[in-house]
């Protein structure tokens, strides 16, 4: 079965459909940079690497639209998705991700997951901005972690959504590592 069998849409097809919808670059980066952190737990984890890897490029999809009103963030994806044939567990998956908004719970390990991925992403790109060279190459993972104690610094970051990482068995300092790692991938379209 290939992959857009079993998600309902390509990879290629995603990313058109998250630039049709959001058109704020740094939205769309941290879209992307949620993608390569779930493909890595999705490879960890023995998942479907292209599931995982689309719900963290499509999470944020109805961002632009909701405005201010998270009691639809997500709800509101999962209706563009549905409309495009993707599969249920990605649309759940979606809305999941702001299940406090939703009035929802996490209770699986994708569902854990997406909301610890997509929350880590801000961290650690803003201690790339700290940086001198303000690159992506010179954050060590211990920087991030570190960085997670400190709440006054990137502040809208939740960290009891990072901290989901422990509900799925990675401890902090190693996921502040492989979500560093999964970010330096890519950091040429990041921008980092």
């Amino acid at each position: 079965m290939s992959s857009k069998e079993s998600v309902g849409i390509s990879r290629e097809e995603a990313l058109s459909l998250l630039r049709e919808y959001v058109q704020n670059e740094k939205t769309v980066g941290h879209c992307l940079a949620s993608e390569a952190i779930m493909r890595a737990l999705a490879r960890r984890f023995s998942q479907d690497e292209e599931l995982w890897g689309l719900s963290g490029l499509l999470h944020d999809l109805d961002y632009e639209i909701i405005g201010e009103d998270m009691s639809v963030h997500g709800k509101k994806a999962g209706e563009i998705l549905e409309a495009k044939g993707c599969s249920p567990t990605l649309i759940e998956v979606i809305a999941k991700h702001n299940a406090e908004g939703l009035g929802l719970e996490r209770t699986t390990q994708f569902e854990h997951a997406l909301a610890c991925a997509e929350s880590i992403t801000g961290l650690i790109a803003a201690t790339a901005l700290v940086q001198p060279d303000k690159k992506l190459a010179s954050v060590k993972a211990k920087s991030v972690a570190k960085r997670m104690k400190q709440n006054a610094f990137a502040r809208t970051v939740s960290r009891e959504c990072v901290m989901e990482c422990e509900v799925i068995g990675i401890p902090i300092a190693e996921f502040c590592a492989l979500g560093l790692e999964a970010m330096k991938t890519i950091s040429d379209d990041l921008g980092l």
